[in-house]
């Protein structure tokens, strides 16, 4: 299929084996408590319509695999165990030696939906074409019947062709394509073994990766990869939580956020910057009008049309007062949405700050920072962080930190944790991005230590997330979730604003060190757009996010 020929690597003297110990899994902290009953949630298998799936995440090592030449410890590969009765694995799994074992694979069974006369949704492979040889490992891909896909590889220690019994091929409906993600190993310059994920990503999509790696060829070309995940046929998503099993997840998985020590722009609850003077505009109109605590006023609907938005009160001491929030009232605003095909859960919890401070530039190599004026201020600042549930069993896997236009997952197995399974989420001083860990974060050249400065640290200033937070929002409940007003309000949250900080770092620049002003100037053109000015910004549901996939 991909036209490999089995390349044994060791004779060029790239690679070793070695027979690696069983690494052990990484678990919570604290157990999983018994999840309120209702729906399919948590019950351990998912019905994606002509298949029902299981996770599985048992498995016994096979082979280890490291490049001599490598930085890295090499990536080991696993075969599932403890396979419930009557289900099928598509592949083993593989990840990089040197972290805990955390992964899964989906393994599925023939759900009893298929229509008279139609194919069997799973199928066994014809046989197998091995790929790729090394000593004693050997990697191998299952060949599909007509109209059927193979949804990973097989790893044996020897030349033996594996049983056609190990695996299953799906029907080509039952899937749809995916793309490669994070390279976990390099073996040679053509061989390369990968993560995947689906090609598209978001509330309607039906996409569901089955954990299984993706061995290929370094091609430039993604229509050479013949890659695949499987499809959720099923709309009714029966595994997602109802309302009682959402609020038993927050409680027991709400982060701490921590507001830096320094902090002055903390945040408030919605109704609070309402209620404490804050006024709608209108294009064409010199005056604001008032808000009420509900936000009934603003207009429904629509887009960020430009007609709109909001700005502080016009007394200065309102003013100074609102930009400063009032943390005794701020919650958490969530959003519940279905992720990876309605087999994940995505808890998206939005806080809201009156006001975003400037920044602060830093040259680390000159232990040089300078808080800029104004570049990086604007009224109504809108922040999220999002967990991400398997719908499996209720296990927390990953964390989504914002962090302005983009942001980052942090497996499970690498946050931080309080009070039992509650991950820790740091605010950055003014700016109000979310890292999992205190220290400083350049938005810039990290390399160069040269950016917008974000630091991040514990502090008495901090709301548990668990205990204070409203729902806003969970679309496939249908009706179940009441909307607040203001939350349809789809202008800006703030007045546009224009800044000179180009000319303010330019004359930084002239009184820097020779050898360092041409990397600075170089640099300067990487950083945000806050430096120049910004549209006010916009509430979460004008968010792409909203809907769509989190931006990493």
């Amino acid at each position: 299929m991909f036209g490999f020929e089995c390349c044994c690597s060791d004779k060029d003297d790239q690679l070793y084996n070695l027979l690696p110990e069983q690494q052990k899994p990484f678990f919570l902290p604290s157990p999983l408590p018994p999840w309120p009953q209702g729906q399919g949630f948590a019950t351990g298998r998912i019905s994606l319509g002509d298949l029902e799936v299981a996770m599985v995440k048992d498995f016994e090592v096979i082979s280890t695999y490291t490049p001599k030449k490598s930085k890295t410890s090499g990536v080991t590969f696993y075969k599932p165990v403890s396979i419930p009765d009557g289900f099928f694995t598509f592949g083993h799994y593989g990840q990089l030696t040197d972290q805990q074992l955390r992964g899964y694979v989906l393994v599925a069974q023939d759900a009893g939906e298929t229509e008279t006369g139609s194919l069997p949704p799973l199928q066994l492979p014809l046989g197998y074409e091995l790929i790729w040889c090394s000593d004693n490992v050997y990697v191998w891909q299952p060949i599909p019947p007509d109209g059927y896909r193979a949804l990973g590889f097989v790893v044996t220690v020897d030349e033996i062709e594996p049983d056609v019994e190990e695996v299953r091929c799906v029907r080509d409906d039952l899937t749809e394509n995916c793309e490669v993600d994070d390279v976990l190993l390099e073996i040679t310059s053509s061989f390369r073994v990968w993560n995947t994920k689906a090609c598209k990503t978001g509330v309607f999509c039906t996409g569901v990766t089955v954990g299984t790696f993706f061995f290929s060829m370094d091609s430039d070309s993604d229509d050479e990869r013949d890659i695949c995940c499987l499809r959720n046929v099923n709309r009714n998503l029966e595994a997602m939580p109802n309302l009682e099993q959402i609020k038993a997840l927050i409680d027991h998985y709400g982060p701490t956020v921590y507001f830096h020590p320094d902090e002055v722009y903390l945040p408030s609850s919605v109704p609070w910057f309402f209620e404490n003077g804050a006024l709608l505009y209108r294009k064409g109109k010199s005056d604001g009008i008032a808000i009420d605590c509900y936000g009934s006023i603003l207009p429904q609907g629509g887009k960020n049309d430009g007609e709109f938005w909001m700005d502080l009160p016009e007394n200065e001491n309102d003013d100074t007062f609102v930009k400063h929030g009032n943390l005794d009232s701020a919650e958490l605003y969530v959003h519940v949405k279905p992720a990876l095909g309605g087999t994940f859960t995505d808890i998206a919890m939005w806080i809201f700050c009156p006001f975003n401070g400037p920044v602060t530039f830093t040259i680390e190599l000159l232990n040089l920072n300078i808080e800029m004026n104004r570049v990086g201020e604007h009224v109504g600042d809108w922040e999220h962080f999002t967990l991400r549930i398997s719908n499996f069993n209720g296990e927390l896997w990953s964390v989504y930190y914002s962090e302005h236009s983009g942001g980052r997952w942090v497996d499970a197995s690498n946050l931080e944790f309080i009070d039992g399974n509650k991950p820790i989420v740091y605010s950055s001083k003014c700016g109000h991005a979310s890292f999992p860990n205190a220290g400083t974060y350049i938005q810039g050249s990290t390399k160069f230590g040269i950016g917008v400065k974000n630091d991040v640290d514990k502090s008495d200033h901090f709301i548990d997330a668990s205990k204070r937070y409203q729902i806003i929002a969970a679309e496939y409940l249908n009706g179940v979730v009441a909307e607040p007003d203001w939350l349809q309000y789809m202008r800006e949250w703030g007045p546009a604003v224009l800044y000179d900080g180009r000319s303010e770092l330019e004359k930084i620049i002239k009184h820097l060190p020779f050898f360092i002003r041409l990397t600075v100037e170089t640099l300067i053109d990487l950083f945000p757009v806050e430096l120049y000015g910004e549209e006010g910004p916009t509430g979460p549901k004008e968010k792409d996010n909203w809907y769509g996939d989190e931006r990493c």
